[in-house]
């Protein structure tokens, strides 16, 4: 199911409405589906090159919106369902101790989930369920998103068809170790 939902994301490359296409992707994508939008802007970049920054332009800003449908989905759901359950269960305080911790490095969360491959989604929903203030999410996600689509639109704008298949393929890992680096590097600052 996911390969055929792959193709048909990758088919609406080509559409005429393909960058409102681009911008339904990215805004759902960052609270539930499955996809990414990388997937439709990598060709819609290879055939214009010259609106690689539009295109990722609005890969960010529809990601960020749709982030805080996620924020919200986490926040309303939770204060509905999850928090009386919790409270009924008598763990009404160790979730208030795990609120306490997330947001404490919530920054890093939001942006290692923004730039890595891992889900953007499952780190949105969170931060709405923790109650992150709105301000670090929006600015984090914002730095994240942004920082992550326009690399891969500089790629595909500098280097073409020939840094697809890097990008594809091996991007995700290089963004993995630029964040391990980033993190080990203040680590040592601050404890050395």
């Amino acid at each position: 199911m996911i390969r055929r939902l792959y193709d048909w994301t990758m088919s609406l490359a080509d559409h005429p409405k393909a960058l409102w296409v681009l911008a339904c992707v990215a805004f759902i994508e960052s609270s539930v589906f499955p996809i990414p939008p990388d997937v439709l802007m990598i060709p819609m970049i290879l055939a214009r090159p010259s609106r690689a920054w539009l295109i990722a332009l609005v890969a960010t800003v529809s990601s960020v919106l749709g982030g805080l449908l996620g924020y919200g989905i986490g926040f309303f759901f939770y204060e509905a369902i999850g928090e009386p359950i919790l409270s009924a269960l008598g763990k009404a305080d160790a979730m208030a101790e795990f609120n306490d911790r997330f947001n404490g490095v919530g920054f890093w969360a939001v942006l290692i989930a923004g730039i890595t491959p891992f889900p953007y989604k499952v780190i949105t929903i969170m931060s709405g369920w923790t109650a992150m203030p709105l301000a670090t999410f929006v600015v984090t996600s914002i730095i994240a998103r942004a920082f992550r689509f326009f690399i891969v639109a500089s790629l595909l704008r500098a280097f073409g068809a020939p840094v697809r298949q890097f990008i594809e393929k091996q991007l995700g890992l290089v963004f993995t170790l630029f964040v391990l680096l980033l993190i080990g590097g203040f680590y040592v600052v601050r404890f050395l």
